[in-house]
């Protein structure tokens, strides 16, 4: 029995490093940065160039900040990554996405507005940035306000 419970017990304990390794790859640099121009240096990407490629549907006003969906399509072959920055908000890097190749480059997310402002997305494809931005009017704010 008690051979029983250590192997039980080691099983849950390597199932429950799985989660705490993941931490590990948490960008504190980018998603702790203040700045929307300090997240994307912490994510590797200076000047993107614009694209029309990058579609934002999210809507023109939202009445409540503090759930704002967005979603995002990238018809640039090859994406391989899609960051979401909101230009106004205390931590601006709002979410990275990876991509494995063959991967549809789609995501759709809730994210909290302090303040009407720009909604940016980067999407890595090829080894260079594209960038899409898309304003949102924010009635009342989601960050307290």
């Amino acid at each position: 029995m008690n051979r029983l419970r250590r192997a039980l017990l080691g099983a849950l304990a390597a199932l429950l490093a799985k989660p705490l390794a993941s931490l590990a790859a948490w960008n504190e640099s980018a998603f702790g940065a203040k700045t929307p121009q300090d997240a994307l240096k912490g994510i590797g990407v200076a000047n993107p160039a614009p694209s029309k490629e990058i579609v934002i549907d999210a809507p023109q006003i939202a009445e409540n900040g503090a759930v704002v969906p967005i979603e995002i399509t990238s018809n640039i072959p090859g994406t391989s990554s899609i960051a979401v920055v909101l230009e106004k908000n205390p931590f601006p890097l709002a979410a990275k996405f990876d991509f494995g190749e063959g991967a549809l480059p789609y995501v759709k997310l809730n994210v909290k507005m302090a303040e009407t402002a720009d909604v940016r997305v980067v999407a890595a494809a090829g080894g260079r940035h594209y960038s899409a931005t898309r304003e949102i009017k924010v009635t009342i704010g989601g960050c307290g306000g």
